[in-house]
């Protein structure tokens, strides 16, 4: 088993690092292809909706066939064969079909880890397993800052997306290799995602689900890189550094949640507080937009760190999920996760197309950032009212 997490760990890397690696190679991709931010943002906008619609199939996978096979093959032909697409794209629309080709390869990945420790492991122990999965993952979230940089330069983004086709498919074959399939749910034992959805308790607890991570997830995937090039004229180089202390913050924010629900006896109000607190740093961000560049990179990288309530939020709905449904229920909560990053990603690139930057190149990400606060503060006043849940 501990052989089968780490090569998923190392699966949640390549995830980690496939929704986030577009904001540095955008001037790049702009100068090869003629990619624009809107083309980018819907690129975005397709790995994290693909990666949310497949959330249904593969926690029935999960719940019937295991991780092993669900992971293994989807990341193969999915992250493998999107990966291989992308290093030979010629088009924005090639782009496209290869980031979508890869959300379906990364979208079993956190999920297969996080159905290992809700069947093998004690339920107190969630949330601190789900955390320290997503911030060890989330080195990938680093090398796809000012490391992908350097190697664009280095080798091409072309060689160092055909070196990640063939590292997916490695890693994809040792999943199959390594992972052991915990005990499936008996055949007899009838249920689905709507047993779920007819709870009232999740009715207050997936709308945080919905907006928890769109912030960070896609300034991080995205905005970050057009905003510092355009506002504050930074080189590629310059933008994987700064990418580099928000994706830190993020890591950091991960692990920082993680122990704090059995700290303070709470899960609700741990994220609560925490998605009130970005919430803010997003506003003052839109009121400094282009005051100080210094201040911007502080305010993203507490944005990205107050974001990591992401397995907290699960762990708190996963508390109300009978046995023979955990596969299912927390695919549920991060199809609402990704697919609200999804979402967001795709209403942000049409607030990028309509606000005008001729009389401020601020005034468009402005807007965005905006429009990232707004949806959290309502979504945060929302779970105001779920129940809390402590194993």
């Amino acid at each position: 088993m501990q052989a089968g997490l780490i090569v998923l760990c190392l699966a949640y890397v390549l995830s980690q690092f496939f929704r986030a690696f577009l904001a540095v190679l955008s001037s790049v991709l702009a100068r090869d292809l003629g990619t624009v931010p809107d083309d980018l943002a819907t690129a975005s906008g397709l790995w994290f909706a693909s990666f949310a619609l497949m959330q249904l199939p593969v926690g029935w996978a999960l719940d019937r066939i295991g991780p092993r096979r669900t992971a293994a093959s989807l990341l193969l032909i999915g992250g493998g064969g999107g990966a291989a697409l992308f290093a030979l794209a010629t088009s924005a629309l090639q782009v496209k079909l290869a980031m979508l080709l890869i959300g379906i390869g990364c979208s079993p990945v956190l999920m297969a880890s996080y159905y290992i420790f809700a069947r093998e492991f004690p339920p107190r122990r969630f949330a601190t397993l789900a955390a320290l999965m997503l911030g060890v993952g989330s080195v990938g979230n680093l090398v796809a800052s000012y490391p992908t940089a350097l190697a664009a330069e280095l080798i091409g983004w072309r060689g160092t997306l055909a070196a990640l086709a063939a590292l997916s498919g490695a890693v994809a074959i040792g999943i199959f290799l390594t992972v052991r399939d915990p005990e499936t749910a008996p055949k007899d034992q009838k249920g689905s995602v709507f047993q779920l959805l007819k709870l009232p308790v999740m009715w207050a607890i997936l709308p945080m689900m919905l907006v928890n991570y769109a912030p960070s997830g896609a300034l991080r995937g995205l905005w970050i890189g057009p905003y510092l090039t355009d506002v504050f004229a930074l080189s590629t180089a310059q933008v994987g550094q700064a990418t580099f202390v928000m994706g830190l913050a993020m890591i950091v924010g991960t692990f920082t949640y993680g122990p704090l629900d059995r700290v303070f006896g709470t899960r609700k109000w741990v994220a609560f507080f925490g998605n009130l607190g970005g919430a803010a740093c997003l506003g003052l961000l839109v009121l400094c937009i282009d005051s100080n560049l210094f201040l911007s990179i502080v305010l993203i990288a507490l944005i990205g760190f107050l974001g990591g309530s992401f397995p907290m939020v699960i762990a708190h709905g996963r508390g109300f999920f009978p046995p023979h449904l955990v596969g299912r229920g927390v695919t549920l909560m991060n199809l609402f996760g990704i697919g609200g990053v999804g979402l967001t990603q795709f209403v942000s690139g049409r607030i990028h197309e309509m606000v005008p930057g001729d009389v401020s190149a601020a005034a468009p990400y402005a807007a965005i950032f905006g429009f990232f606060g707004l949806i959290l503060l309502i979504g945060t006043l929302i779970y105001g009212f779920s129940r809390d849940s402590m194993d």
